[in-house]
């Protein structure tokens, strides 16, 4: 009976020995709901919506501060195309299309008196060929900039490693056919230790 006792607390004592060794653990390492630091995550979802609402918002959401006066200098300039090939496109057709009934008509502009039928079509057709040229490359700058954003937005946490490095080494290159040496250069980029040369 005294070593059935004596097991039973050997048991008991190694249980609570184990219980107690776990909670420690598993309380000693939670820490304090004050000292948790949620790393907020960059989404390129973001990045990419906010450039579709307002061009140049998704790199200010990139940090890439400097591109967004890039952008509305590219929409700037193409705003200004299109004003004024529109311009032009609507003189020159005014007058290819005037036609006057009387002699006491007023042509629109100068260019009727200043070019031929043939000329006024031309200059018609020039400027409405630029002015929806114009609109396509503003189209295009458009999503260039969306694009660019949810690229930069994906690259926000890539890390480039300051030991990139470059070699340049001469090279003579003998093509098969002719048995003629051509000389030339090879270039290999590595990271030593990761890929390329050590």
């Amino acid at each position: 009976m005294i070593q059935f006792n004596v097991r039973k607390r050997k048991t008991s004592f190694l249980i609570l020995f184990c219980l107690l060794v776990f909670l420690t653990n598993t309380f000693a390492q939670a820490p304090a709901i004050s000292e948790i630091k949620v790393k907020k995550e960059h989404s390129a979802h973001k990045a990419t919506i906010y450039s579709f609402i307002l061009p140049g918002l998704g790199q200010a959401y990139n940090r890439k501060y400097w591109k967004v006066p890039i952008i509305y200098a590219g929409f700037g300039f193409l705003t200004y195309m299109i004003i004024t090939n529109k311009t032009e496109y609507k003189a020159y057709k005014a007058a290819y299309e005037f036609e006057p009934v009387d002699e006491n008509d007023l042509p629109p502009n100068d260019y009727y008196n200043q070019y031929s039928k043939e000329q006024l079509q031309n200059g018609r057709d020039y400027y409405r060929r630029n002015m929806e040229l114009s609109y396509i490359l503003s189209g295009f700058w458009y999503l260039l900039n969306v694009v660019d954003a949810s690229v930069d937005a994906n690259l926000f946490d890539f890390k480039v490693s300051p030991d990139l490095t470059l070699r340049l080494e001469p090279y003579i290159y003998n093509q098969p056919f002719t048995n003629k040496a051509i000389p030339g250069i090879t270039m290999q980029i590595g990271v030593p230790g990761v890929f390329g040369f050590k």
